[in-house]
């Protein structure tokens, strides 16, 4: 375990920077600098060394090229006890730590002006060919990337002057997943800006821990939360007023709610339970009570302990009526007033997040792990033209039954496979999920309206998938549905028709599916 003698720092982040150098130096540890992280150190009263002090060779093109040089790398990868001759032949001491943390390159793409040129400037070269080098060479030199290392380096400096071997190795270990990440966020602005269809042979992932979980979706299951780079808004970024810490279940849920309620117009509610809608509202005016009242009461039973998502500011009044109604996971919104804190913190288990302002979900990709590997499609996004449906039954449908068949037809987007949706008056009926047969959904969200007291007659159904038979059809007559909208593309879609027409509905074909796995 050799002493640590000599120390390169080159930072952008230079939280904690000042503080590690002063402990580094009170250990007589030489600190090698350069640019801007040499000028805080001096500033700071502290005695560094220049890099081009040590490379003989001056920073040059604007300080793109200060570190490539064989006195840095060759002290970063000399191999103690082997390569002391070619060092001593070629003037090259060893650096005992390397301080580095990269330009801000996810930080500067994500600015609203950024420009590609600065973009481009804003990668690193230099910093990560000093990284992996330090970190392959880990047997000799400890490598730091992140300030809250900091602390725990200095400390074991202080107490032997020296790195423990599983210090070094765990160091690496950061270093080289600082590097892999660094290199995805360039692949991904630089992926983002190419107009192929096609997805790329290598998928690199980037992703940064925000939490570790209590537990899985079971507590025998471990569990962590990532945020993806660049990423802004949406469920990661939320506020947490109060509440316990979330868990993976919370987050899954809370996700799908609002991912469901970014699709409506304001004064919107959706209630989730285990991943699908169990009710969904609008309101007339940009009343979220009245939402609320109309979601609610599609399925107040699975309603108990679920997901509440609303994209409006939450009143004091709808913060009464939920607490005294109903217990809750999870309430997500874009603000609350300060009274309606007020009147949810008396109920301090319920998770608040305020998530800001919400915007429907852009496209991109949808990863989804399977075993050994992951399979990648594009975000279903893709909006219904609504001057493309095309009526194939006798009757047209009146301008209520079209509004109320549109709404259930966005819901059904958000319902497991296979999905059955029911709607009138602004709100959902009734919601099958996740059935092996699409009759049984139907008979399942016929079920849950009647239930909940609420009658059928007149009202939309939607199917994300087209029937296959005609029992479907069958079935939502029997229940006095008026329209149904589905994509179409059945081989019998004749017989589907005709049963419509049989029993005086009107139907819509959309042809486009919205299978939710």
């Amino acid at each position: 375990m050799a002493k640590v003698s000599r120390a390169l720092l080159s930072v952008s982040d230079k939280t904690g920077l000042v503080e590690f150098a002063q402990a580094l130096a009170l250990q007589g540890i030489q600190l090698i600098s350069t640019g801007g992280t040499a000028r805080t150190l001096r500033d700071a009263g502290l005695t560094v060394t220049d890099v081009s002090s040590v490379t003989d060779f001056p920073e040059i093109m604007g300080g793109r090229i200060k570190t490539l040089h064989p006195r840095v790398h060759g002290g970063l990868l000399a191999r103690r006890g082997t390569d002391d001759g070619v060092m001593a032949e070629h003037g090259i001491e060893a650096i005992d730590l390397l301080v580095v943390n990269l330009y801000p390159f996810e930080e500067t793409v994500a600015r609203p002006d950024c420009s590609r040129e600065d973009a481009i400037e804003n990668i690193d070269i230099g910093g990560p060919a000093m990284l992996r080098g330090a970190a392959k060479n880990h047997a000799h030199v400890g490598v730091v990337v992140d300030p809250a290392d900091y602390a725990d380096v200095a400390r074991e400096l202080e107490t032997s002057g020296a790195l423990q071997e599983n210090t070094r190795r765990r160091l690496a270990t950061k270093a080289f997943a600082h590097t892999s990440s660094y290199d995805a966020a360039i692949w991904g602005y630089l992926q983002a800006e190419q107009s192929e269809a096609n997805f790329p042979t290598r998928l690199p992932l980037s992703l940064r821990k925000i939490a570790d979980l209590r537990y899985g979706e079971n507590p025998h299951q471990q569990a962590a939360a990532y945020v993806s780079p660049g990423s802004a808004g949406g469920l990661v970024h939320a506020k947490q007023h109060q509440g316990k810490a979330l868990s993976y279940n919370n987050i899954a849920d809370a996700d799908a709610a609002l991912e469901c309620v970014k699709t409506l117009p304001p004064g919107s509610c959706v209630i989730v339970k285990h991943a699908n809608p169990c009710g969904v509202g609008l309101s007339d005016d940009g009343n979220l009570i009245q939402a609320y009242e109309r979601a609610y009461a599609t399925d107040p039973t699975s309603a108990f302990g679920g997901i509440i998502a609303l994209n409006s500011s939450v009143s004091e009044a709808l913060a009464k009526i939920i607490c005294e109604r109903q217990f809750v996971e999870v309430i997500a919104a874009p603000e609350f007033t300060a009274d309606a804190l007020a009147a949810l913190a008396q109920k301090p288990n319920i998770r608040v997040l305020a998530t800001g302002a919400l915007s429907p979900t852009q496209s991109g990709w949808r990863l989804h792990p399977i075993e050994g590997g992951l399979l990648v499609q594009d975000k279903d996004v893709a909006a219904l033209d609504e001057n493309a449906l095309k009526v194939v039954s006798k009757r047209e449908p009146t301008p209520e039954e079209r509004e109320n068949a549109l709404l259930a037809w966005q819901v059904a987007r958000f319902v497991k496979s296979n999905a059955i949706v029911y709607c009138a008056n602004g709100a959902t009926l009734g919601i099958g999920a996740g059935q092996m047969s699409r009759v049984v959904s139907a008979r399942i969200a016929a079920l849950k309206a009647e239930e909940a007291g609420l009658s059928l007659t007149g009202a939309a159904m939607a199917s994300d998938a087209f029937f296959p038979f005609r029992d479907g059809i069958d079935s939502a007559a029997e229940h006095g549905i008026g329209v149904v909208i589905q994509p179409g593309g059945s081989m019998r879609d004749d017989e589907v028709i005709d049963a419509a027409n049989e029993h005086g509905m009107a139907m819509l074909f959309t042809a486009m599916r919205h299978f939710r796995h």
